[in-house]
């Protein structure tokens, strides 16, 4: 399939991509995402795994890894690393998509992404309002967490090789950088 060449793409141009192909829509551009190194994934996994079991346990919801795709509005349709949803908001959840900002955005950065990560899909999670938006860095083994507070996020807290993070979203889940990290 050969996509027509435009200045600015919508849902329509995106929904016509085959499945599976490495892309994301951010204010009207397809961007590529290439497949993340196994050390990401290693994060990814020891992260996810860690918040399924709690939330599953506590039956607090839904946790859901790319790719999958969240929608914002016709230009931005993103795929964060990890989402939560509340179970109180499953309804945004279709055979498609999810179809609003998730309560918890989780963006594991690396070289090629870091720029969408820490600016437009910031910038996205924002505005639409997500609620908590994780920042994980693999090569610094870093973790920010941000807090929405009337469409801001804000830092409540970063940790750096060693210590507990926390969710301020999900009651009572914490995490220990050195499992994620491991």
């Amino acid at each position: 399939m050969k996509l027509e060449k435009k200045s600015i793409y919508t849902e329509e141009d995106y929904n016509a991509l085959p499945e599976g192909a490495p892309y994301q829509l951010i204010g009207g551009m397809l961007i590529m995402t290439p497949a993340p190194s196994p050390y990401h994934q290693k994060v990814l996994r020891n992260l996810a795994f860690a918040l399924w079991q709690y939330v599953k346990e506590k039956e607090l919801g839904e946790v859901f890894f790319a790719p999958i795709d969240v929608y914002f509005d016709k230009w931005n349709i993103v795929q964060p690393d990890i989402i939560f949803i509340d179970k109180m908001r499953t309804n945004i959840i279709n055979n498609q998509r999810i179809n609003t900002y998730p309560d918890l955005a989780i963006e594991i950065i690396s070289p090629s992404t870091a720029y969408y990560d820490l600016i437009d899909k910031k910038e996205l999670y924002e505005r639409y309002g997500v609620k908590e938006y994780w920042l994980v860095d693999p090569l610094k083994k870093k973790i920010e967490i941000y807090e929405n507070k009337n469409n801001k996020l804000i830092l409540k807290q970063s940790l750096k090789e060693e210590g507990i993070v926390s969710s301020s979203v999900i009651k009572d889940f914490t995490v220990d950088l050195k499992t994620i990290f491991d």
